[in-house]
C-alpha cells in the first residue's frame, strides 16, 4: 500500500529580468509504499529540490496532489491546523544542519520544543525521556543533549536534524542532499543509520540527490529528473544496473569510479539532447 501517492505535481517559476518562465517540475507522479524508499536524482536544476519542498509545504504547486493515506494534504488551506496536518505526515531533513538547526538552543532544547508544540499530550517526565529516546534512536549520546549546534560535527548536527524530524512521528521523511555536505565516511554512517531507522520505524524516505552512489545505499526506487521533467523511473537495482535513458546512463558514467571517461559522458549528454 502506498503511503505517500504524488500526482502531476507542476510548478513554474517567472523568468529572471524578462526572461522565459523556469519549468522546474512538469507533472511529476509517483508512488512511495509504507516502509519503502524512494530517490529522486538529478543535476543542479533539475527541479529535485523543488518537489522536495512542495512535499512539506515550502513551496506551493501550480497543479498537482500530495496524498498521505490517500488523503490530500491541502495547499489551499491554511492556518495552524493545516501546518500540523503536514508536520504531522510528512518532514524534511535539509541539507545544511548548521543553518537548519536554532544555534541558539541545546539539542535538548531543540528537540523539547518540537515535542512541546507536535505531541503535547507528553508529560515532562514522559518528554524527558522521549528525548532520550531519540537520541538513542539516532546514535547520539545523552552527554550531548546540552551541547550548542556549533560545539558538534557535521555528522552529529544532522543526526540531531534527524532526531528532530523524527520527533513528529511523521509517515514520510524527506532528505534534501542530507548527506552531501559530509566526509565520506560520515556518509556511510548516516546511510547506515537511515536504513536501520526504516527498518525499524517502517518510515518511508524521499532522498534527494545528485548522487546515483548514495541513493542506491537507501533506496527501492529511483526517480530520475532532467529540466523539471521525469524522464526515468524504475526500481533502484534495475536503474544502477540496466539504465534505459541517456541522461540516466550519464548520470551514471560522471560518478566517481573505475571506467568512468570523461568523453563517455559528452557522448551520452550530447545523444540525451538529441532525445529532446
Amino acid at each position: 500500500m502506498s503511503v505517500l501517492r504524488v500526482t502531476e505535481l507542476s510548478k513554474t517559476y517567472p523568468g529572471r529580468r524578462g526572461g522565459p518562465a523556469v519549468v522546474a517540475a512538469s507533472k511529476i507522479s509517483f508512488a512511495v509504499e509504507a516502509g519503502g524508499s524512494l530517490g529522486v536524482v538529478g543535476e543542479s536544476g533539475s527541479g529535485k529540490t523543488t518537489v522536495a519542498r512542495m512535499l512539506v509545504g515550502l513551496a506551493r504547486p501550480d497543479d498537482g496532489l500530495v496524498l498521505v493515506d490517500d488523503q490530500a494534504i491541502h495547499e489551499s488551506r491554511r492556518g495552524k491546523s493545516a501546518r500540523l496536518q503536514r508536520a504531522r505526515a510528512i518532514q524534511m531533513v535539509f541539507q545544511d544542519p548548521y543553518t537548519s538547526l536554532d544555534r541558539r538552543l541545546s539539542v535538548e532544547s531543540c528537540l523539547r520544543d518540537v515535542l512541546r508544540r507536535h505531541r503535547p499530550e507528553l508529560s515532562k517526565p514522559e518528554t524527558v525521556a522521549e528525548i532520550g529516546r531519540l537520541l538513542d534512536q539516532v546514535g547520539l549520546a545523552s552527554k550531548l543533549a546540552g551541547s550548542l549546534p556549533h560545539e558538534l560535527s557535521g555528522g552529529q548536527r544532522q543526526r540531531v536534524a534527524i532526531a528532530r524530524a523524527l520527533a513528529v512521528r511523521p509517515q514520510v521523511l524527506v532528505l534534501d542532499e542530507a548527506v552531501s555536505a559530509l566526509d565520506v565516511s560520515v556518509q556511510a554512517k548516516i546511510l547506515a543509520l537511515l536504513n536501520d531507522i526504516r527498518a525499524s520505524v517502517g518510515i518511508s524516505l524521499v532522498f534527494v540527490s545528485h548522487d546515483l552512489a548514495v541513493v542506491g545505499e537507501v533506496t527501492d526506487r529511483i526517480l530520475v529528473m532532467y529540466q523539471g521533467h521525469d524522464v526515468e523511473q524504475n526500481a533502484t537495482a534495475e536503474i544502477l544496473r540496466r539504465p534505459q535513458h541517456p541522461y540516466t546512463q550519464m548520470l551514471l558514467s560522471s560518478a566517481p569510479g573505475p571506467g568512468r571517461q570523461p568523453e563517455r559522458v559528452a557522448e551520452l549528454r550530447a545523444a540525451f539532447a538529441g532525445t529532446q
